[in-house]
C-alpha cells in the first residue's frame, strides 16, 4: 500500500516511467553452473562475447577442474549442474559410480594424436615405457590403449599408465619429465607440442576413426527439473558454435584464442584451421555424432572389457530431447 500511495502522489509523467520501469524488468535470469577442465571451452568465450547467455536469460556460473576424475566427483556430489567433458565420462559415471546421468548434447569431435618424446620414432619404442593420461580408465585413456592394442601391447604389461592431469599439464610434464614418453594431445596442445620437436605417432581419426569427444552432460533428475533452464542454455551454446564456425568471423576467432589461451599467433591459426575446418573438430550446431558415440560405446567395450565385450545402445546414455528443442528455440528467436 506505501508504494501504491506514492506512485498516486506522483506527477502524471513521473508515475509513468515508474510503471514502465518495474514492468520491463523482465523474468529472472535462469542460473546453471558450468564445470569444465582447465580454462574456458571456446564456445563459453563466444557466447559472452556475442551476449548470447543474456540473450537467451541465462547467468552462467564455471568452475574449473583440474582433472576428470575431480570433475565427475563434484557432478555427482550435486556441486555443479552441468559439465563439458569428453562425454564417455558420463558413460564411467553410469556404469562405474552408478550415477543417473544424461549427455544431453555434443560439441567437439576428436583430434588427439599420441604424441612422444622426441627421440621416440614408433609406436613400439613405447615398450617398457611409462605414458601419461587425465584418468587411466576414461576417455583419452582408452583412445590410448586402443592405439597401442593395435601393435600389439596391453597396459600394465608392456607399458605402464600415469594419471596426470589434463591435457595443458600433460605436455607441461612431457617437457619436464623425459621419462614421460608420450600422452594424447589435442590442438592447440598438440601442435604447440610439435613445434617444440615432440613427434606425433597416429592419430584418432587415422586410427580409430570418428569419435564423440566433448558434449554437454548432467544428472537426469536435473536436467528434468531445470529444463526451462538447460534447453535456454543449449540454445546460447548452439548460436555460438555457429558464428565460431562462420567463415567470415575467422580473424576474430583467431585473435579470441590469441588473446584467450595466451597462444601465439600462428599457434592460434593453425589450432583455427584444424578445430573449424577439418574432421574431428568443432561440430556444426554442436550436434552430437551418434556414430562417434557408438565408436566411444565400442572402445569402452573393447578395452576395458565392458558389458561383456558388447557396448550397450546409445540410447542409454543420450536424450536427443533437449538439444532438439534448443535448436528450435534458436531458430524461433531473433
Amino acid at each position: 500500500m506505501k508504494i501504491l500511495r506514492c506512485v498516486l502522489l506522483l506527477p502524471p509523467f513521473a508515475a509513468f516511467l515508474f510503471s514502465t520501469s518495474v514492468s520491463t524488468q523482465g523474468p529472472p535470469k535462469a542460473k546453471i553452473k558450468l564445470l569444465t577442465l582447465l580454462g574456458r571451452p571456446l564456445q563459453l568465450i563466444a557466447a559472452e562475447k556475442l551476449g548470447l547467455f543474456s540473450k537467451f536469460g541465462v547467468e552462467l556460473e564455471t568452475e574449473n577442474s583440474p582433472n576428470s576424475e575431480e570433475l565427475r566427483a563434484t557432478l555427482a556430489a550435486g556441486k555443479g549442474d552441468l559439465a563439458y567433458l569428453a562425454v564417455d565420462n558420463a558413460v564411467a559415471m553410469v556404469e562405474l559410480a552408478h550415477q543417473d546421468v544424461v549427455i544431453v548434447m555434443g560439441g567437439e569431435g576428436s583430434q588427439n594424436e599420441l604424441i612422444a618424446q622426441p627421440e621416440i620414432k614408433s609406436i613400439q619404442d613405447l615398450r617398457g615405457k611409462t605414458l601419461i593420461v587425465d584418468a587411466p580408465n576414461t576417455a583419452y585413456a582408452l583412445q590410448l590403449k586402443k592405439i597401442l592394442l593395435l601393435s600389439g601391447m596391453q597396459a600394465g604389461k608392456d607399458y605402464e599408465i600415469k594419471a596426470f592431469g589434463a591435457t595443458p599439464q600433460r605436455l607441461v610434464a612431457m617437457r619436464e619429465h623425459k621419462e614421460f614418453a608420450g600422452s594424447m594431445l589435442g590442438p592447440p596442445t598438440s601442435i604447440v607440442a610439435k613445434r617444440e620437436g615432440f613427434v606425433s605417432l597416429g592419430s584418432v581419426q587415422d586410427l580409430i576413426g570418428p569419435y564423440q569427444a566433448a558434449g554437454f552432460f548432467t544428472e537426469r533428475t536435473w536436467a528434468k527439473e531445470h529444463r526451462d533452464a538447460l534447453i535456454p542454455f543449449l540454445a546460447a551454446i548452439i548460436e555460438a558454435q555457429r558464428w565460431l564456425l562462420a567463415p567470415a568471423n575467422k580473424q576474430q576467432v583467431i585473435d579470441m584464442m590469441t588473446k584467450e589461451s595466451h597462444l601465439a599467433l600462428d599457434v592460434a591459426a593453425a589450432t583455427y584451421e584444424s578445430l573449424m575446418t577439418r574432421p574431428g573438430g568443432f561440430a556444426k550446431d554442436a550436434a552430437f555424432d551418434l556414430d562417434g558415440f557408438r565408436n566411444v560405446l565400442k572402445l569402452r567395450a573393447e578395452v576395458e572389457g565392458s558389458w561383456g565385450g558388447h557396448p550397450s545402445p546409445p540410447e542409454k546414455y543420450y536424450d536427443p530431447s533437449y538439444y532438439e528443442a534448443a535448436l528450435a528455440k534458436v531458430k524461433s528467436t531473433p
